[in-house]
């Protein structure tokens, strides 16, 4: 199993992030490293959320990318923001679609905008990032 790789950030919190394979199970290892993250922040009140999120946005790159893995980073970008990011080889960028009431796909992105205060796509060479950030309330 790969090991997860915490690197300084500017906000003094450490970040998170781990290569996983291109496959339905990275999600469950992905959820767990977000949750750890939050749980070190002491932001348990965003995990669910911010679990969720994660899920989809791997769900949405096992379906699409190219290539055998997958990078989930989870990192606190500012005091009360969290970022979770899935990297993929894929340079095609996802797109919110109108989910129909028959079948479970198309959801994965809406679910994202409706939870995340944020979201978005940075273009890279080798494919992209697809990140969303989440903000504690109050």
């Amino acid at each position: 199993m790969p090991h997860p790789t915490t690197r300084a950030r500017p906000t003094g919190h450490p970040g998170y992030s781990e290569t996983l394979p291109r496959e339905p199970g990275s999600a469950g290892v992905a959820r767990r490293l977000v949750r750890a993250a939050l749980t070190a922040w002491g932001m348990l009140d965003l995990a669910d959320d911010a679990v969720l999120v994660t899920s989809e946005l791997v769900a949405n790159a096992v379906q699409h990318a190219r290539r055998r893995s997958i990078r989930v980073v989870v990192e606190r970008v500012a005091p009360r923001t969290v970022r979770v990011a899935v990297a993929d080889f894929s340079p095609s960028l996802p797109e919110p679609c109108t989910p129909n009431d028959y079948g479970e796909d198309g959801r994965g992105l809406v679910v994202v905008m409706a939870l995340a205060t944020n979201w978005g796509t940075d273009d890279r060479r080798w494919g992209k990032v697809v990140w969303a950030e989440l903000e504690e309330r109050g």
